[in-house]
């Protein structure tokens, strides 16, 4: 019997149903459709009615967490009886629109899902089709003749949080901020009004955590434009538009967040710096705020961190197994330095912390200095710089050297103090790991140079560079094969000498990925080993000889390679790799 899910652009409606708008479901006990369709077994429903004496859970959850059936095919068999339509919410082209004609309470109420405006028939999914209360109610509801289609319920829970966003919340709040507002803004009775819990600001701000959390954002954007306030939300690194709200908004927000953070919301001169943290429902967010004057206002920008969310391990960031190896053998020394260098939001801190999580050995002392402490690890050590009281990273660490470490991680080499003290631990018998903002390894040691460093420190002190990127992961819902463009197959042939075929694949954009083809990201790595050739030549401040012993070591094994790897493997498109790709190139054309 094929149980495959049936194709669907628009769901068609089975032939009886089109010749007639569908009634009200037929009451059938869903064990005896089962059995009728022979995807259960007369036993396994007894066994799964006794089941249901004792627990009281409906038979189609009982056989999903006995095994004995999968959600999918529960569905549809249920199609098939009632002969209704199955849909696989996944690959469903949704539309705004009739999305809304159900309010979310009342969606997650009865489990259901509008999906199509047939003008005389609205098509609902429900995930049990059987249930006559949830079908009479929706009827009620919706005030219109409904068509009930057959859906997986985890595929409906998952589009539940897809769907439906806050953007009309959000954008609710906002003009009801407006109006409190009026024309003019009293900002001494916004301050003395923001405490109170139902404060429009305040429920504006909640509504925008909340939303951002959903969709596993990274940042929130608040920025001041001629003639609006635009909020967007970066999602695996690609900004996307919240809301566009009255621009008279955009200050109260502004003094909001920088009371948050302890910051002084009377200076809107300059940039100021802070963090704080809310707790939204089970989770508690820590949030760097950032806030820059602009000719319209203060940008506010929110970077958002979720505690206890669990850090990777370095065998689980995607770093290629020959290299994860090399990295290891790194940190099993017990002097030098090890950097992680790339842009901002390129992963650094998430390598750091993971190897430290193969360090943190309870016969080490390991210390952290960072600005902020991003991760909290049992077992460590970790110091929190603050700038206003003169606690910077150089003081910390010399304090740090005072402490006994056997590991000391830092932030970020921000200055050449900074660094000549990392770079000086690591020579005295400490494993130093630390970030670096440059675009590739082979330029690391020079970067170094460039800030003031002796270069006999780097050479002797420097043990490897790990460079990275984050590529964004094809959509495993809308997948398919990609025909590469003139530009692709010119840059495959400077990649593969061998003339290679590459199946390349991409995401074609669905739901589930929000139309863009992607859904996740992965790292990319390069790591540079210092040996006896690259380092007399760094000791020597010699950069065309260090480049060329640097670019024969490094010769497949780049940023670039390790992207194109994953295109051979389906993870990613071609357009990312060769982003990735070009970067490397222009780095490279910079150095020179």
């Amino acid at each position: 019997m094929n149980m495959a899910a049936t194709p669907i652009g628009k769901p068609p409606l089975a032939p009886d149903a089109q010749r007639q708008a569908p009634g009200r479901p037929e009451k059938l006990r869903l064990g005896d459709v089962l059995v009728q369709q022979k995807l259960i077994s007369q036993e396994q429903l007894q066994q799964t009615l006794e089941l249901q004496r004792t627990t009281g859970k409906k038979v189609g959850r009982l056989l999903i967490e006995t095994g004995i059936i999968t959600e999918e095919l529960l569905a549809n068999g249920l199609a098939r009886q009632l002969r209704i339509p199955f849909v696989n919410l996944k690959t469903f082209p949704f539309r705004a629109e009739v999305i809304k004609l159900l309010p979310e309470s009342m969606a997650r109420r009865f489990k259901a899902l509008a999906l199509e405006d047939k003008g005389e028939l609205l098509l609902v999914a429900l995930a049990d089709p059987l249930d006559l209360f949830a079908y009479d109610e929706l009827t009620r509801i919706l005030k219109r003749n409904i068509a009930v289609a057959a859906v997986p319920e985890s595929q409906l829970a998952a589009a539940f949080d897809r769907l439906y966003r806050r953007t009309d919340e959000i954008s609710g709040l906002a003009r009801a901020l407006e109006k409190d507002l009026g024309d003019a803004v009293d900002f001494g009775e916004l301050t003395a009004s923001v405490g109170l819990e139902g404060a429009p600001v305040v429920r504006l701000l909640q509504s925008l955590f909340e939303d951002a959390m959903q969709v596993g954002a990274s940042d929130v954007h608040i920025e001041p434009q001629e003639a609006s306030l635009q909020i967007r939300v970066r999602v695996d690194g690609v900004l996307q538009t919240q809301t566009q709200a009255d621009k008279r908004i955009g200050g109260a927000l502004a003094q909001r967040l920088k009371l948050m953070a302890g910051l002084d919301i009377s200076e809107k001169r300059l940039p100021q710096d802070g963090r704080f943290s809310v707790r939204l429902k089970d989770h508690t967010i820590d949030v760097r705020l950032s806030t820059l004057p602009t000719n319209y206002g203060e940008s506010a920008v929110m970077r958002l961190l979720i505690q206890g969310a669990g850090m990777r391990r370095l065998d689980s960031i995607g770093m290629p197994p020959v290299m994860l190896e090399r990295f290891r053998e790194l940190l099993g020394r017990t002097s030098g330095m090890v950097l992680v260098t790339g842009p901002t939001g390129s992963g650094k801190t998430t390598t750091l912390y993971a190897a430290l999580a193969e360090v943190n050995a309870a016969e080490l002392k390991v210390i952290t200095v960072e600005d902020p402490v991003e991760y909290r690890l049992a077992g460590l050590t970790q110091v929190q710089v603050n700038d206003k009281i003169d606690l910077t990273f150089a003081k910390v660490l010399r304090s740090c050297l005072r402490q006994d470490p056997d590991v000391i991680l830092v932030g970020e080499m921000r200055d050449a103090e900074t660094a000549e003290i990392g770079l000086r631990a690591a020579i005295t018998g400490h494993l130093v790991l630390s970030t670096l903002h440059t675009r590739d390894a082979i330029s690391t040691p020079f970067r170094l140079l460039d800030m003031g460093v002796p270069s006999f420190m780097v050479s002797t002190s420097l043990q490897g560079v790990i460079a990275q990127r984050l590529v964004r992961l094809n959509c495993n819902e809308c997948i398919a094969p990609h025909t590469p463009t003139a530009q692709e197959k010119t840059w495959l042939t400077n990649m593969i000498a061998t003339g290679e075929a590459v199946n390349a694949k991409r995401g074609m954009g669905c739901s589930v990925c929000n139309g863009t083809g992607y859904t996740g990201r992965q790292g990319v790595y390069e790591l540079l080993e210092m040996d006896a050739v690259l380092t007399q030549a760094a000791s020597k401040a010699d950069p065309a000889s260090f480049m060329r012993a640097a670019r024969e070591r490094m010769r497949g094994q780049t940023m670039a390679y390790h992207a194109l790897e994953l295109v051979r493997q389906g993870r990613t498109s071609l357009a990312e790799a060769m982003r990735i790709g070009f970067e490397a190139e222009d780095a490279i054309n910079a150095e020179e």
